[in-house]
């Protein structure tokens, strides 16, 4: 691959980890000047996969900030989304709602068993959700977990492999919640707080420690 096509790709990657940015910013990200970032964002606006928008600032010029369009969304695909939509699809047919929702237990029971055997139980909080992110990351979900400052941990997906499933299922999506909670322990809450279907750039889950009065 050569430097051109691979700072190419890394334009698009920063940009699907961490939403909207100019073009100095992404030049500091992928050590290059900034007129080399803006031939990268210019040149991937040609090929439909990037687009800007002028944000104005509280001093001085606007500033444009350089985000993927669907296209470039694209590039970083579902995992055998056609597949998956037929599966569904057929499944409802010969077995209906009820036997959609059987698949989809069926599913959260195996994640449980397989998040379990990567978390350590008594481990804290943040340690425990580093490890399911880890989990997350591996299957393709682009995962990372931030502590925050008041004891929640923040579970961060930017990307989702099954989205095709969960936007014709969303009870995929609802499941995934339980597995959390269920991964993590009673000694917490799992909520989201941004939601890739309901028009977010992400998936995020806020996990709140709970603590028990004696």
């Amino acid at each position: 691959m050569s430097a051109t096509v691979a700072t190419s790709e890394q334009t698009l990657f920063l940009l699907k980890m961490r939403g909207s940015q100019t073009a100095q910013q992404l030049a500091v990200l992928l050590d290059v000047t900034s007129m080399g970032a803006r031939r990268q964002l210019e040149a991937a606006r040609g090929k439909g996969l990037v687009t800007f928008e002028d944000v104005a600032d509280k001093v001085g010029r606007p500033s444009r900030r350089w985000s993927l369009t669907d296209a470039g969304h694209a590039r970083f695909p579902d995992r055998h989304a056609d597949l998956t939509l037929e599966l569904i699809s057929q499944v409802r047919q010969l077995f209906g709602d009820e036997g959609l929702g059987k698949l989809i237990a069926a599913r959260e029971a195996g994640s449980v068993a397989a998040y379990r055997a990567l978390i350590d139980d008594g481990a804290q909080l943040s340690d425990r959700v580093a490890s399911l992110a880890m989990a997350r990351d591996g299957e393709g979900y682009m995962a990372d977990s931030k502590a925050q400052p008041d004891g929640s941990v923040l579970l961060v997906e930017n990307h989702c492999p099954i989205c095709a499933a969960a936007t014709a299922c969303q009870k995929f999506c609802r499941s995934e919640l339980a597995i959390f909670q269920r991964v993590l322990g009673d000694d917490c809450m799992v909520e989201r707080s941004e939601y890739l279907l309901e028009g977010g750039r992400r998936c995020v889950y806020r996990i709140v420690p709970i603590y028990k009065t004696t």
